[in-house]
């Protein structure tokens, strides 16, 4: 027996639960206001014993419930271990390539904070992160259910298609420089989509190219992302929160954020506020195809158990914003629609 699984024998067994509740409030410069509702209820539980472990989140939003993440774990090492079930995938900054509780362009297209099936294999050796992941396909495996907390392709009537088996496979390497952490990364992904109706399968892939440098209360982050699903249509359907709709089928998504965190004073624990910028460029020359925007202004507020975001959401031929989908042409959808976004949450 390794001296590291003799030591993980000894540990004592941990098991934690938890959950929160949180509370939104939106107002909105294109539509009707929805005003202030509970917006979710969790709860989660994690643990471990010895070298194994687990982690699992299920929620409830208003007219559906979901999982987040259900997985368990294994530490090979001190530096490494293996994770089963549905879990985060590894591709681009992570955990987010954002800061404010919208997230980015790429979670609405389904290449940040996206869990699905697979098995992950991670290792932290000093500077060196590194991730490989095989996943079986979306975390329901149809893409005929739209009641999800992440975006998958979804299946429709006119673009039947759902997830298939795909690889993936992200590098980190992290360094001090200019008084500060910068952490360079690139991260790949091969799979297919399959048409539910000629039961093909297509290839769908993508590339990242990310970095973040923290200096200080100061953290900047970039990114250049792009996707591509090789069907023969230039649109493909996603879903989550019951919604499908429709994005480019191939397209550049850049990203840009900067988050400062105000020293401590005054009655919160902690403040941050920020600006998350990002676009989805489609690559086709398609007359029903469009780039789209979207800036997130905000700051978050923690006081013990309270942790609140208060965020302006501007977006133009943006899915969630007002618009159709995102990097596809619909009329009406070309201009700059806004909305802030107040959410309160209590974690236990």
């Amino acid at each position: 027996m390794s001296t590291f699984a003799a030591k993980a024998q000894e540990s004592d067994r941990e098991l934690d639960l938890g959950g929160a509740v949180r509370f939104n409030y939106g107002w909105l410069d294109y539509g009707d206001n929805p005003g202030a509702d509970l917006e979710l209820v969790r709860i989660d539980a994690k643990g471990n014993a010895g070298p194994a472990f687990f982690s699992l989140q299920y929620r409830w939003y208003d007219g559906f419930h979901a999982v987040h993440h259900a997985w368990a774990g294994w530490k090979i090492d001190e530096s490494s271990d293996i994770r089963a079930g549905i879990q985060q995938v590894p591709f681009g900054l992570l955990p987010y390539a954002s800061n404010s509780f919208w997230f980015g362009s790429g979670y609405y297209l389904g290449i940040e904070d996206d869990y699905d099936l697979g098995v992950v294999w991670r290792r932290d050796d000093g500077a060196h992160r590194f991730h490989v992941g095989a996943f079986s396909g979306d975390e329901y495996g149809t893409g005929a259910r739209y009641d999800r907390y992440s975006f998958d392709v979804a299946t429709t009537e006119d673009l039947p298609y759902r997830e298939r088996e795909r690889l993936n496979l992200r590098y980190e390497n992290v360094r001090d420089w200019n008084d500060g952490e910068l952490a360079l990364g690139a991260s790949l992904f091969t799979g297919r989509v399959e048409n539910r109706i000629e039961g093909e399968k297509y290839g769908h892939d993508g590339a990242a190219l990310h970095a973040q440098w923290k200096r200080g209360q100061l953290t900047m982050q970039a990114q250049w992302a792009r996707y591509r699903y090789r069907i023969d249509e230039s649109r493909i359907a996603m879903s989550a929160f019951d919604f499908p709709f429709e994005i480019a089928a191939e397209a550049d998504v850049p990203t840009f954020n900067v988050a400062y965190a105000l020293p401590q004073t005054g009655w919160f624990d902690g403040i941050t506020c920020y600006n998350n910028l990002s676009m989805t460029s489609p690559v086709d020359d398609d007359a029903g195809l469009r780039e789209s925007w979207q800036n997130v202004t905000g700051c978050s507020f923690a006081k013990g158990k309270m942790f609140t975001y208060v965020d302006w959401i501007a977006g133009k031929n943006m899915w969630f914003v007002g618009g159709s989908g995102i990097g596809v042409d619909e009329p009406g959808s070309n201009r700059w629609r806004s909305r802030l976004n107040v959410n309160v949450g209590f974690y236990f």
